[in-house]
């Protein structure tokens, strides 16, 4: 599983604070990525939580969490989970712990039965060495 000498996302259920959670594949690896199985028929949404972490001896300030490639809008984020999901959120600072955030999916009965590939989430902000 390739991770950032950085900064990486973190999925199956990290805990606030904490160092836990598998890092989500990057650079179109799908080796670890973030999983949604919805019934479109059924206009179902799902949502899983997510930690944004940075390796030890960085910090990122100003870290703001996109998706990317959505064009349909199924895909937003929250940093609580029964928020308002936007498509995009902000963290003031992000360290070596776990901050956490999560990620809805939904779909509509509009769609095609599919494995959508294309959506990423990026995040920017300004790493510094610590």
């Amino acid at each position: 599983m390739a991770t950032t000498p950085y900064v990486n996302i973190y999925k199956d259920n990290p805990t606030a604070g904490g160092l836990d959670g598998v890092a989500v594949s990057i650079s179109d690896t799908f080796t670890s990525p973030i999983n949604f199985t919805l019934d479109a028929e059924q206009n179902e949404s799902q949502i899983t939580k997510c930690a944004i972490r940075t390796q030890p001896g960085y910090t990122a300030q100003n870290v703001t969490i996109t998706d990317h490639n959505d064009n349909a809008n199924r895909i937003t984020l929250c940093k609580t989970q029964d928020g308002t999901f936007t498509n995009s959120i902000t963290f003031d600072e992000v360290n070596i712990t776990n901050s956490i955030f999560y990620v809805k999916a939904t779909s509509a009965d509009t769609e095609q039965a599919q494995i959508d590939r294309k959506i990423k989430l990026r995040f920017t902000g300004k790493l510094l060495v610590v």
